[in-house]
């Protein structure tokens, strides 16, 4: 097939996608970070579709993707009447930070207009939102000239998807969902989530890749951690991500300090029979001497933090179908850029094994 013909086969597909969302369907599609599933943002019914079709509950908020306007050779683009029907107010902070790292995994969270629907906020004052840099995300909402609502496509809870694939299987019963496949997802964790509605300070309320760090760098904008700036954390607005038990397998994950897999293993006795053990690749082999599981391989993993990222959710689907009695994966090394993968990694843990549908998750 023709480089043409294939890039007008994806117009027609998306065109498709585009006129399910306008009918209140949902459409799968990919982003940086990882597959979203997406519903018109201004239409209550297929936003109710999502919740219904992830089991999530309805008080969780979700964030509004949006298209980024066309450059049109300007050094700057014009955000302003993109975000206007959607956030109260832009300050020059938003718009440093919006210049700087959209499109991209970052999400910001302002005060709503108050035309933003309640089913999307989970009935709070404020809304989540971002710009995906996925082209194929990009041309969708272009197309659709609209927001979209996006949380990971998956069951709630569970594993994140960063394939066409993954969703497939995670919704294989659900007939009218529409999937785009636009290959694996390059970053592979959820966006960084900044608040912006609580004042004059920045706050972070999700790790990402994008670390604080970074943002200072470019913006000269100081991030805090919720902890610095107010003491009751549960005044801040409610995020997609945040609570204990999330991105989990089935199978039962634990983390295993640096040098200290025999004592992780030891610590489970009752389900070290067979054992998936990942290291670092930047180390050298385990040793089966002295080793008190009945069987286990090794799992090699990448010691870059971004690579680590991006393969970290293909892992544990993978290895989760793999029939594991126990996963153990090493803790993530001191340093922000490793936030993100180490929050990702510590909320797995707390949601996963087999009654892992009964934890509270995001």
């Amino acid at each position: 097939m023709s480089s043409d013909s294939t890039a007008l086969q994806s117009s027609v597909v998306i065109n498709e996608a585009v006129q399910s969302l306008r009918d209140g369907g949902l459409v799968a599609f990919p982003t940086e970070t990882v597959y979203g599933l997406g519903a018109d943002a201004k239409n209550p019914e297929a936003i109710k579709k999502i919740f219904s079709t992830k089991g999530r509950p309805s008080n969780h908020p979700l964030i509004v993707h949006l298209a980024a306007p066309d450059r049109f050779d300007q050094a700057q683009v014009d955000w302003v009447p993109v975000l206007a029907p959607w956030v109260r107010d832009l300050s020059e902070d938003a718009l440093k930070l919006i210049n700087a790292f959209w499109p991209g995994p970052l999400t910001l969270v302002f005060k709503k207009d108050k035309s933003v629907l309640n089913e999307l906020t989970g009935g709070q004052d404020t809304v989540a939102i971002r710009a995906p840099a996925h082209p194929i995300a990009q041309e969708l909402l272009r197309k659709f000239k609209g927001g979209v609502v996006a949380p990971s496509a998956n069951r709630f809870g569970k594993v994140s998807p960063t394939s066409a694939a993954d969703v497939r299987n995670e919704f294989e019963g659900v007939l009218d969902l529409m999937v785009l496949d636009g290959g694996d997802c390059e970053v592979g964790i959820e966006s960084t989530i900044i608040d912006l509605s609580t004042g004059d300070r920045a706050i972070l309320l999700r790790p990402g890749v994008i670390t604080p760090s970074e943002i200072l760098a470019k913006t000269g904008i100081q991030i805090y951690h919720p902890g610095e700036v107010i003491e009751e954390t549960d005044l801040l607005p409610k995020v997609s991500g945040s609570l204990k038990a999330h991105y989990a397998p089935t199978t039962p994950l634990r983390l295993y300090a640096s040098g200290r897999v025999l004592d992780a293993l030891s610590e489970f006795p009752d389900t070290k029979s067979r054992v998936a053990v990942a290291v670092w690749d930047s180390e050298s082999s385990l040793s089966h001497d002295g080793h008190p599981s009945v069987h286990f391989e090794e799992v090699v993993i990448p010691s870059d933090s971004a690579s680590f990222a991006s393969r970290l959710y293909r892992s544990l689907r993978d290895l989760d179908q793999q029939d594991w009695d126990l996963i153990l994966f090493p803790e993530p090394p001191a340093g922000e850029e490793w936030d993100g993968v180490r929050d990702r990694l510590q909320r797995a843990c707390f949601g996963s094994g087999p009654s892992s549908s009964s934890h509270v998750s995001n």
